[in-house]
């Protein structure tokens, strides 16, 4: 006779809560709007000395859900894991995602790995009907917007 065993496994939450009230979400319709969103919610003390990587979650009426941070790196790179981006975007039921990180140098040209990483991430969003919509380069200086050079 076989005896039941008692097998424990974690319990999974799918949680998102917010105190923000959608009418006062900003809502992006440009990069301009953006880079106004990122200049009260980054860290412009450090981000000549290492990089970052962020996301910004949209809604269906492209107002914030949030801004979740994926990664921090040294002063030449971050790793932006596409499981990390996707499930917060899918925790939070997300429309759309605006990828976003800086370069300590002060360079807003894309890297090779930069695009690479951004045609990986668009391809897999299709996929999964969650778009990537922008990915924005941040500087001290000023931003570079994916979408505004014809890159997405």
């Amino acid at each position: 006779m076989e005896t039941k065993q008692n097998v424990k496994v974690a319990e999974v939450k799918l949680t998102y809560k917010t105190t923000v009230k959608a009418s006062d979400r900003p809502q992006i319709s440009s990069s301009t709007d953006v880079y106004k969103v990122l200049q009260s919610n980054w860290n412009f003390e450090i981000i000549e000395f290492i990089e970052e990587f962020k996301i910004i979650l949209l809604n269906r009426a492209n107002r914030v859900l949030g801004i979740v941070p994926i990664s921090v790196g040294g002063t030449a790179g971050t790793v932006a894991d596409p499981k990390v981006i996707f499930v917060s975007a899918l925790k939070c039921n997300a429309a759309s995602v605006i990828l976003i990180h800086n370069h300590p140098s002060g360079n807003l040209r894309p890297s090779q790995a930069d695009m690479e990483l951004t045609r990986k991430l668009k391809s897999a969003g299709q996929f999964l009907d969650l778009p990537i919509i922008e990915h924005i380069i941040l500087t001290k200086d000023g931003y570079l917007s994916f979408a505004d050079e014809g890159m997405m």
